[in-house]
């Protein structure tokens, strides 16, 4: 409905709009209900991320917010590094459907190093908003049963120290305000006495100013709830318990937790901020909160990321210009830049040939001098061979003539004692015939 009064008001202010006056009934006063019961029939979703040290009781005040069980899982102190875990209900409320996400983080602050803690809920943040922009830039679009994922609001537990926000608290917040809608709530308020809460709520309100830290702020647009939302707006941060038990007080039955010195009734706006918190956020300001997200974060990221792309809506000259226009240059740019990088890469292409021919021709000249080396060497060494050859030829002819000599005269000593041991066989036989 707000969102139909504000339209009407533009299209009224916009130059050029002549009113006129109607004669009769024509029956377009019935576009509100349409516009209701067409957003009955699709149904609407909110998601909201917790962020918190664990055991803070993050998971306890969804439960008791949405006055169900969702399914919880236990954390460990002991989480290398910061997990995001989103599930989503399907929850139903007279005729009217409700697609909830409920994101937590797991091991947020459990860390030594607490540096970079913020880093994967940034992150997460970006991919919901990224995945949005791209079914939107599809030719295609299914947006009418898209499941949004963009988180719409974010419940900022701070532990109930009394004391002021702890560095870490000061930096994801700074680092996520220009993304969601942060609702900065003070966890297990009944672990701090009402003097001090107070206290601890003007620390804090004032140490987010000095910072810088933007938080979301109850609209006062709407003249409806105007006057409720200044009120919750001094209220901030809100202080909240949470239960699902409930404890019997005077003849009922109320969500409380039970102390051994008394009960802490949750929905008693006198022991705890629990019911301004549920009014605030269900109540009457989810429609604010899903359109906040979409016309100023997503769109704030959508421009930025449009931006680098290098889209923009007017000239140097503050001229109009047509998406078709902006791809047209970014088409030529692309191809200048191409050609560019190809002459680079040509050019780099033949200085390596060059430089691989020059180390090329280094390389024979370093072969051919080594062949020439190495033939030098093999002359040498076949020169030397031969005159080994030719001393082993002569000594060869040398023993040849030595032993021709040898065989000679082993001849010579041969037939000389033959002939005497023939002359001493005569003498002997002449010898024994005169006797």
């Amino acid at each position: 409905m707000r969102m139909i009064c504000l339209s009407v008001q533009f299209l009224a202010q916009y130059k050029g709009v002549r009113p006129l006056s109607l004669a009769g009934h024509v029956g377009f006063d019935s576009l509100p209900d349409q516009l209701v019961n067409k957003s009955i029939c699709q149904g609407f979703c909110f998601n909201i991320l917790c962020i918190g040290e664990t055991g803070i009781g993050k998971s306890t005040l969804m439960d008791t917010l949405f006055n169900t069980n969702f399914e919880n899982f236990e954390s460990s102190h002991f989480e290398p590094q910061v997990k995001l875990r989103a599930q989503t209900y399907d929850l139903h409320e007279s005729n009217v459907r409700l697609r909830l996400t409920v994101v937590n983080t797991v091991g947020f602050g459990d860390q030594m190093n607490k540096q970079e803690s913020y880093q994967p809920v940034v992150d997460y943040i970006d991919r919901q908003f990224e995945s949005f922009l791209q079914e939107e830039l599809k030719i295609k679009r299914s947006l009418h049963n898209y499941h949004d994922s963009r988180v719409h609001a974010c419940l900022y537990f701070i532990s109930p120290s009394g004391h002021s926000l702890k560095s870490l608290d000061l930096v994801t917040m700074k680092k996520l305000d220009s993304k969601v809608n942060i609702i900065p709530v003070i966890a297990k308020a009944d672990t701090i006495s009402k003097s001090e809460l107070h206290k601890f709520k003007i620390k804090i309100m004032s140490e987010l100013v000095s910072n810088g830290v933007q938080i979301y702020q109850f609209p006062l647009d709407d003249e409806t709830v105007a006057k409720v939302n200044t009120a919750m707006n001094g209220h901030l941060p809100f202080a909240v318990v949470g239960s699902t038990e409930e404890v019997s007080v005077g003849n009922k039955m109320v969500k409380a937790r039970q102390y051994p010195w008394g009960v802490v009734q949750v929905e008693n706006e006198s022991h705890c901020d629990f019911v301004k918190l549920r009014e605030m956020l269900i109540c009457i300001n989810m429609e604010d909160l899903r359109e906040q997200t979409h016309t100023h974060h997503y769109e704030l990221y959508r421009r930025c990321k449009l931006e680098e792309m290098g889209f923009q809506d007017t000239d140097p000259e503050c001229k109009p210009v047509s998406l078709q226009q902006t791809y047209e240059a970014k088409r030529q740019e692309f191809l200048v830049e191409l050609q560019k990088r190809e002459d680079e890469m040509r050019q780099m292409f033949v200085q390596r040939v060059k430089l691989k021919e020059s180390e090329l021709k280094e390389d024979e000249r370093e072969l051919q001098s080594r062949f020439e080396q190495l033939k030098r060497l093999h002359a040498d060494e076949k020169s030397a061979l031969e005159e080994k050859k030719r001393l082993l030829d002569e000594d060869q002819s040398s023993f040849g003539k030595r032993r021709a000599a040898a065989q000679l005269l082993q001849a010579q000593s041969l037939t000389a004692n033959g002939k005497k041991d023939k002359d001493r066989k005569n003498l002997n036989s002449n010898f024994f015939t005169d006797w």
